[in-house]
């Protein structure tokens, strides 16, 4: 197995006033020559944003993107004719395609919005855009188990994207447990970022936003410390572009 970590603080940073971000990866005026990618996965910001503030209408192409929000709720809409609120709990996936337009707000008064936002390379260009949203409040109720809530395939308590990429989230508190995840694909990547909490893996110790790269392996064994909510996502290493 080998591994690349990166700490909460080795991020790209940059605080505008209305948007407090963190890049994972070389993003906007933020560039790492040894940080534009793994594999499939482009992005992964880390954004706060201030009450009543807003990324106005822009576009995006060929791009899998995908909005995790943590905390608040921020106001989407779209050239597809789509507007809506994504709350605490809820996914959104965008298949960008051929092309789309949207923005993204938050329409709250004095509560700050929390979000992941995500992009991952698509498997195929040029597709017809498309939107799709779900409240997975329920299934991450649930304690000391990864909960696999995106893939490439279609699936009834689960979104859909375009690519060999799996999204999960878990939440694990048993500091006596060794947990696990296996990999769909040996040849793929796992990309583990700890939200909250504390993460032991590979000898190291990873906290709040920190991340792991992992390659060369089938599967991830690793314990908590205590209460430690994870992102989990596994992708393809080689990409056709």
């Amino acid at each position: 197995m080998k591994f690349d970590i990166i700490r909460a603080n080795q991020r790209g940073h940059f605080n505008f006033g209305w948007l407090d971000t963190h890049h994972t990866f070389s993003f906007g005026e933020y560039h790492n020559r040894e940080r534009i990618h793994f594999g499939a996965l482009r992005v992964v910001n880390d954004d706060i944003i201030a009450p009543q503030s807003s990324f106005p209408l822009h576009s995006h192409q060929n791009m899998e993107i995908i909005t995790l929000v943590l905390a608040g709720s921020v106001e989407h809409q779209d050239n597809l004719g789509n507007k809506t609120i994504i709350c605490a709990g809820e996914i959104q996936t965008m298949c960008a395609g051929s092309g789309i337009l949207h923005s993204e707000a938050n329409p709250s008064y004095n509560e700050e919005l929390s979000l992941f936002q995500i992009w991952i390379h698509p498997r195929q260009r040029n597709l017809t855009p498309s939107y799709t949203q779900r409240n997975f409040s329920d299934q991450l109720a649930y304690i000391d188990q990864w909960q696999l809530l995106i893939s490439p395939d279609a699936h009834h308590d689960r979104l859909q994207i375009n690519q060999e990429a799996y999204l999960a989230l878990g939440e694990f508190q048993n500091p006596d447990k060794m947990f696990n995840y296996t990999l769909h694909n040996s040849t793929h990547g796992v990309f583990i970022m700890v939200i909250s909490g504390q993460l032991n893996l590979a000898e190291h110790i990873l906290h709040n936003r920190d991340a792991i790269m992992l390659r060369d392996c089938t599967e991830v064994n690793f314990t908590v410390n205590h209460s430690t909510r994870l992102l989990l996502i596994e992708v393809p290493l080689t990409i056709t572009l």
